[in-house]
């Protein structure tokens, strides 16, 4: 991959936007000449504030977001071990007073996958995936103005990523592909809502197989015990604060929970 900012350009970025994740806080669009315009210089910036941000939150990388590319756009991000959350309560920063979330499944690895010359096959791959769990992953722009943004801005920054939420091992169902489902979610405020739920890729470890032999012709492996999530079933979802949010993914399983506010 060919880089074009320079890296000292590409450390500035980077410093900001760590910054800005580390202190919870917005900031302007990048100005032009720091504005990286194709992948290579956007997933550069993305690495940069990776190693940034796990110095300053004296964190590491605990796996990744990502799809399979699409067109112009290849989805790839970092996700933080002191992102990752379990509890019924979930801490995350408004967006216009709402908590912005995506419906997705995570694959958390059993076993290492080393990077090496040949790929991975799919057999390969889906023998290390240890458990397969409902998650959600939590939704949060570092830009004031997210929608003005380009696509390789925000995937410098992220994609929007804030943490994950990770919910109960889901129930095997016999289309291993979890490519479509009822996806039922119920609230107070505005009762039960099902969404005709599907995968964006149409299997829902298309992405991780992609993933793992991209990274590893970069020379990155994955590790036993990383989590890796590749894909909304719904979008992003805005779901209110301070009260009840029961999700139920057809056949394979629901849980509860409550997003609180974290400033």
């Amino acid at each position: 991959m060919t880089v074009n900012l320079s890296p000292s350009a590409i450390l500035d970025v980077a410093t900001e936007l760590a910054e800005r994740r580390i202190n919870k806080t917005k900031g302007p669009s990048l100005p032009p000449e720091l504005t990286p315009t194709g992948f290579s210089d956007a997933f550069a910036i993305a690495r940069q504030v990776s190693a940034q941000y796990c110095q300053m939150a004296s964190t590491q990388v605990i796996g990744w977001k990502c799809a399979m590319p699409n067109g112009a756009k290849t989805i790839i991000g970092h996700l933080f071990a002191n992102e990752v959350q379990s509890a019924p309560k979930v801490p995350l920063i408004p967006t216009n007073g709402q908590a912005l979330i995506e419906p997705e499944l995570c694959f958390t690895l059993g076993q290492d996958l080393p990077p090496r010359k040949t790929p991975y096959s799919h057999e390969e791959i889906d023998t290390v995936i240890g458990s397969t769990r409902l998650a959600l992953e939590l939704i949060y722009s570092r830009y004031q103005a997210p929608a003005e943004q380009s696509f390789h801005s925000a995937l410098a920054d992220g994609l929007l990523n804030q943490g994950i939420w990770l919910g109960p091992d889901i129930i095997p169902a016999q289309d291993e592909t979890y490519a479509e489902f009822d996806l039922t979610i119920t609230t107070a405020d505005a009762g039960k809502q099902v969404y005709q739920a599907k995968h964006q890729d149409g299997h829902a470890r298309a992405g991780l197989y992609w993933l793992v032999n991209f990274l590893s012709r970069q020379g990155i492996g994955l590790s036993k015990g990383q989590h890796v999530i590749t894909g909304s079933y719904a979008g992003v979802l805005a779901l209110p604060f301070n009260q009840k949010v029961q999700f139920q993914y057809g056949s394979l399983g629901e849980f509860e929970v409550e997003f609180v506010e974290s400033h």
